[in-house]
């Protein structure tokens, strides 16, 4: 499954009614989790018992990976990072819905990887401490560099950021087309400007 060694796999199902009450959820967040997650179960177990080849990290010891059968695909994250708030574990999820399969893993935010067919779904093991690996996924989840000079945190910032300037430039451009106004209209296209300028740059 996914690719990792039989010897990690594992079947524990996490119902949602033993979730609800052990967290003891509000009945609004139950319906909105329920909404999206049909069954949830534990399907790998990864430490250096079961890979002795992998020498624990200074940060990962051990990591899960939690498989979600979601109802469907337009999911709200908000659900996935509530599971990630409740169990406090370093879990990889694997999102499935029909035959496509997502992963998904939080590292500073939470990281989505392209939907995939399920027999091309796999979780990369590279590295020689569980540190490399679980840095290795993140960056294969959230398409990242993990051989970079920046860190992976200072690159998911950086994401961010330039995705907040490329709205910002949407919405101006969009303004400057409906603008009547000629001296409005030039403040917005400086202002615009200055925002390309500062994504050339980046």
């Amino acid at each position: 499954m996914y690719g990792l060694p039989s010897s990690t796999l594992v079947n524990r199902p996490l119902y949602k009614t033993a979730f609800f009450e052990k967290y003891n959820l509000k009945a609004a967040e139950r319906d909105h989790f329920d909404a999206d997650v049909s069954r949830m179960a534990i399907v790998a177990y990864l430490s250096p018992t079961k890979i002795p080849a992998l020498r624990p990290g200074q940060e990962v010891k051990e990591f899960y990976v939690l498989q979600v059968q979601l109802k469907q695909r337009d999911y709200d994250t908000k659900n996935i990072l509530l599971l990630q708030k409740l169990i406090p574990q370093k879990i990889v999820f694997a999102l499935e819905y029909d035959e496509d399969v997502q992963f998904c893993i939080f590292h500073t935010r939470l990281q989505q990887s392209e939907w995939k067919h399920a027999s091309e779904a796999e979780i990369p093991l590279k590295g020689l401490t569980f540190d490399d690996v679980w840095n290795n996924i993140v960056a294969e989840i959230g398409s990242l560099d993990n051989a970079a000079e920046e860190t992976l945190e200072q690159q998911i910032i950086n994401r961010e950021e330039r995705e907040k300037l490329l709205r910002q430039i949407e919405a101006l451009e969009k303004r400057c087309r409906t603008e009547k106004q000629t001296r409005k209209k030039y403040e917005l296209h400086q202002q615009l400007l200055k925002l390309k300028e500062r994504i050339a740059n980046e």
